[in-house]
C-alpha cells in the first residue's frame, strides 16, 4: 500500500511499510532484546567471579552497556528505528517494580522487631530530606532531586527506578543516579567494615551501620561478610527492612507529585485536584507494588506458596530490570547525560556522608 501526496502538482508515492515486513522487524525486536538481557545475565553471573572488586558492580551497568552498544551498531547499518519497537523503559521498569514488591515478605521484617523498622523509618526520613533540600539548595532539577534523594536514602538503585516511575523522571536521569550509586558504594564495600573494626563496634551495630549506609545489597553483603556473619545477617536484614518501604515512600512521592508539584504556576492549573484528577494521574504501579508485598505475605504466612515462588519472582523481577537498563541504553542520549552537569555528585557525595555519620549514630543508639 502507499499513500498519495500532491507535491508541485504531481503525484508521488510515500512508501509505507507492509504489515508482513512490520511483523518482521516487531518480532525481529523482541528476539533482540531476549538475546541482550541474556547476554546482560551471563555477564552478571560471570564478571563478579573475576575479583572481589567487581561483585558490587549490578545488572543496570552491563545492561546499559549493552544497550549502547547494540544502538551504535544499529545505526551503523541504519536499522535502529525499526528494531526499537520492544526496547520499551517503561513497561519493563513498572512490570519489574510490581515483581519487586512481590519479593518483599512484610512478615520477615516484622520478625526483625520493631528496632530494624525503627532505623529505617529514621534514616529514611532524615536522609530523604538531607538529600532533597541539598539538592534545591544547588539547583538540581525536581525529579533528579527526586531519585537522588530516594537513592541515597533508601536502597539505590532499586529505588531511584521506584522514585523515577513515581515521578516520570527522563531514562538519562536514572542512568545518571544508577551509575553514582555503584560508583560510591564500590569504596565504601571495603571501607566502612574496616572503619567498625577500628572503632570496636559490636557486630550487630557494625552490621545495622553497614545495612543502613551502603546503598546497593551486592555491597552490603560484601562489606557485612569481610566483618563478620553475624553483622552480614543484621545488615541484610537491615536492608531489607528499607526495602520494605520502598513502596510508601513511592505512594507519598506520587502523591506529592500529583498534588504539588504538577499544579505550579507554568504546569497544570492551580487550585487543589479533585480525588478523581488524582486517581488519574497518580502511577498505578505503585498500588501494584504494594498489593503484591500484601498478597505474597499473607500467601507465605499461611503457606500456599513456598519460598522457592518468592525466588523465582525475585529472578523474574531481575530480567525485566535488566530488559529496562538494556531500553535506557538503547535510547540514552549523551547530550541529556551532560546537561546534567557536576551538581548531582556533589549532592550524592554530601548525601551519602550524611547518610554515614547518621547511620552510625542510630545503630550505636538502637542496636548495641
Amino acid at each position: 500500500m502507499s499513500d498519495r501526496v500532491l507535491t508541485s502538482g504531481e503525484v508521488v508515492s510515500a512508501s509505507r511499510p507492509e504489515p508482513s515486513k512490520q511483523w518482521a522487524w516487531w518480532s525481529a525486536s523482541l528476539l533482540l532484546v531476549v538475546l541482550l538481557t541474556v547476554a546482560t545475565w551471563r555477564l552478571t553471573k560471570t564478571v563478579p567471579g573475576w575479583s572481589k572488586q567487581l561483585r558490587v558492580i549490578e545488572f543496570p551497568v552491563y545492561a546499559v552497556l549493552l544497550g549502547l552498544l547494540a544502538s551504535g551498531a544499529l545505526s551503523l547499518f541504519g536499522i535502529k528505528e525499526r528494531l526499537a519497537g520492544y526496547f520499551r523503559t517503561e513497561f519493563f521498569l513498572k512490570t519489574g517494580l510490581v515483581l519487586l514488591g512481590a519479593t518483599i515478605n512484610l512478615a520477615e521484617i516484622a520478625a526483625f522487631g520493631v528496632k530494624g523498622l525503627l532505623q529505617a523509618v529514621i534514616l529514611i526520613t532524615t536522609v530523604f530530606f538531607f538529600t532533597w533540600f541539598v539538592a534545591r539548595w544547588l539547583g538540581v532539577e525536581e525529579k533528579l532531586r527526586a531519585l537522588l534523594a530516594a537513592s541515597v536514602a533508601i536502597c539505590g538503585v532499586s529505588a531511584a527506578i521506584t522514585a523515577a516511575g513515581a515521578v516520570l523522571a527522563k531514562k538519562e536521569q536514572l542512568a545518571y543516579v544508577t551509575g553514582l550509586v555503584i560508583l560510591f558504594a564500590l569504596p565504601l564495600m571495603f571501607l566502612q567494615p574496616a572503619a567498625a573494626i577500628w572503632l570496636n563496634l559490636s557486630p550487630n551495630v557494625a552490621g545495622a551501620w553497614i545495612g543502613g549506609n551502603i546503598d546497593t545489597t551486592a555491597a552490603v553483603v560484601g562489606a557485612g561478610t569481610i566483618h563478620s556473619q553475624q553483622a552480614l545477617k543484621v545488615a541484610s536484614i537491615a536492608k531489607l527492612s528499607q526495602n520494605a518501604l520502598i513502596g510508601v515512600v513511592a505512594f507519598l512521592l506520587a502523591l506529592y507529585w500529583v498534588v504539588v508539584v504538577e499544579r505550579k504556576p507554568g504546569g497544570h492549573p492551580q487550585g487543589p485536584p479533585s480525588a478523581w484528577e488524582i486517581w488519574e494521574r497518580f502511577p498505578k504501579f505503585v498500588l501494584g507494588f504494594i498489593l503484591a508485598s500484601i498478597v505474597v505475605t499473607v500467601a507465605l504466612s499461611n503457606g500456599w506458596i513456598g519460598s522457592s515462588v518468592k525466588r523465582d519472582l525475585g529472578h523474574l523481577r531481575e530480567w525485566f530490570f535488566m530488559a529496562a537498563f538494556l531500553s535506557i541504553g538503547f535510547g540514552l542520549s549523551f547530550r541529556g547525560l551532560r546537561e546534567t552537569g557536576w551538581r548531582p555528585i556533589g549532592v550524592y557525595a554530601l548525601a551519602t556522608a550524611f547518610n554515614t555519620l547518621v547511620a552510625l549514630g542510630v545503630a550505636t543508639v538502637i542496636f548495641r
